[in-house]
């Protein structure tokens, strides 16, 4: 028996390896940070996502140094500046549907049942 013993995967195949569960790792933690409720577990998980994001971009580097990492083909600059045009517009809209919404909530648009009640009307229940 050979004392050396071969590896089945090559540094280039484990280092992606590392580097796609580096990158689930830091799904992880933002879900986690974002779904926390503790202030204190918020921090934490704030914290390794911090050190997790790190980490991957330090074996980035070093991937794509040693030319371990194929990047995706540039995309056309023409073809991203029309992706961002259409996302502020879309944010345009949305934030002035939200402005119409919040003025048509302070000048009473908007459904409120304490006010048909102040009325005089019944309400009625929801469910039968």
């Amino acid at each position: 028996m050979n004392q050396q013993s071969q590896s089945i995967l090559t540094e280039e195949d484990l280092a992606s390896t590392v580097l796609s569960d580096l990158k689930r790792v830091v799904r992880e933690y933002a879900t986690a940070a974002t779904e926390s409720t503790c202030p204190d577990i918020r921090q934490m998980f704030t914290k390794l996502l911090d050190n997790t994001l790190k980490a991957q971009g330090q074996l980035f580097q070093a991937m794509q140094q040693s030319n371990m990492y194929n990047t995706a083909s540039p995309a056309l600059r023409q073809e991203l500046d029309k992706q961002a045009q259409q996302y502020k517009q879309t944010a345009q809209k949305t934030k002035q549907q939200l402005q119409q919404a919040l003025n048509g909530s302070q000048q009473g648009s908007f459904f409120n049942p304490s006010q048909q009640q102040q009325s005089g009307q019944q309400q009625q229940p929801y469910y039968s």
